[in-house]
């Protein structure tokens, strides 16, 4: 017997619909408010490691992932000039996932938002929580339309600016600006690009990787110590000047951007809460807990796992203080090696170190991610 038969996901992101798809399949009634009326995705395109695909096969969606987006093994390491140093590519995975590729942000939202619905949550737009109070058996949450309901357990997966983790946990740190801020962009993919490519020296570190049939992902990671605003109609003239360095094909991808471009800069910043990340029957997952830095390539897997093991926690745990303890025994230790180590391979960006230094610090921080979860 589940631990909840009713469940409150505030937030309809990567991490909370996952959840609903997860809990759905156990039996668990299941709302879901997001905030946004119109049920956007932000940013442009998401790389994805082997692990990550992994936690979505498990949600049920990787089929269409495949099919919209772009699977793929192996990275490829140039120079900023465009020189060929290190072609890696990574044994076949013995159950034949892929150990590797890239997709839309909101394709993979969309495929997320049909599957949500499709598995029957009741899913709420242009809402958020006007007041929640926990009352020992229930928590007792009143909406922004107005509307009051008892839920068994309330979960907030409404990101690293969280409401809930500031009603629920307002002594918690607040999220920390690393120093760094990330381009991004969408470009069309041309023939032959089938890996990830990573271009880099001590100073620069950008990245091109194939996110569907004919579009790749541009990053570019850049130390912003002042943290300077970067208006957004200024975009493609920003980025233009920040490619000047590289060689070779970002000659041509720097001459196309325009003001149609697909670009999008954001400052980077983590979050680690301490262990536990929940009070009472209320409990946060993904970012609104543990917010890291794209260097992993782990952000969203890590959150969609946080969904899958609260699932499986509630699905097999008469008791929820017994399901949310075991669900923290799983995952803070995990979150805490994906989140400093991001964050690790971030310092030595900004401290200039060597390309051997960098590979190091990504092998100990694969080996973590590659551990079961």
């Amino acid at each position: 017997m589940s631990a909840v038969t009713k469940v409150l996901i505030v937030g309809g992101g990567s991490s909370g619909m996952s959840l609903a798809i997860c809990l759905r399949r156990i039996g668990v009634e299941v709302d879901l408010i997001e905030r946004d009326p119109d049920w956007r995705a932000v940013g442009a395109g998401l790389s994805l490691n082997g692990a990550s695909l992994a936690a979505f096969k498990r949600v049920g969606v990787l089929e269409r992932m495949g099919s919209q987006g772009h699977f793929h093994a192996g990275l490829e390491l140039y120079d900023i000039s465009g020189k060929l140093l290190h072609r890696a590519v990574p044994p076949p995975d013995p159950s034949g996932l892929p150990t590797g590729g890239g997709i839309l942000r909101p394709v993979l939202h969309q495929i997320l938002a049909e599957a949500t619905r499709a598995a029957g949550a009741r899913a709420r737009l242009g809402v958020a929580v006007a007041s929640l109070r926990d009352e020992g058996s229930g928590v007792l949450v009143r909406t922004t339309d107005g509307e009051e309901r008892r839920y068994e357990l309330v979960v907030g997966a409404d990101g690293l600016h969280s409401q809930i983790r500031e009603l629920v946990f307002p002594e918690a740190p607040s999220p920390r600006f690393t120093g760094q801020g990330c381009w991004r962009a969408v470009f069309p993919r041309p023939a032959g690009l089938d890996y990830v490519r990573m271009y880099m020296d001590t100073h620069h570190k950008a990245g091109l990787n194939p996110v569907s049939r004919d579009e790749m992902y541009m990053f570019l990671l850049e130390h912003v110590p002042d943290n300077r605003r970067m208006p957004e109609e200024l975009w493609p003239g920003l980025l233009a000047e920040r490619l000047a360095p590289f060689g070779g094909i970002w000659q041509e991808l720097r001459a196309s951007l325009s003001a149609e471009s697909r670009i999008n800069y954001r400052p980077l910043e983590m979050l680690l809460l301490p262990s536990p990340w929940y009070r009472g029957r209320v409990v946060l997952i993904g970012d609104a807990a543990h917010a890291t830095t794209p260097h992993a390539a782990y952000g969203c897997g890590l959150a969609v796992e946080d969904a899958i093991v609260l699932a499986e926690e509630l699905g097999r745990e008469s008791s929820l203080d017994a399901a949310l303890t075991r669900f923290m025994q799983r995952r803070f230790e995990r979150c805490r090696a994906v989140v400093q180590g991001s964050a690790r391979l971030g310092e030595l960006e900004m401290a200039h170190a060597s390309v051997a230094e960098h590979q190091a610090v990504s092998a100990a921080l694969g080996r973590a991610i590659a551990q079961p979860v």
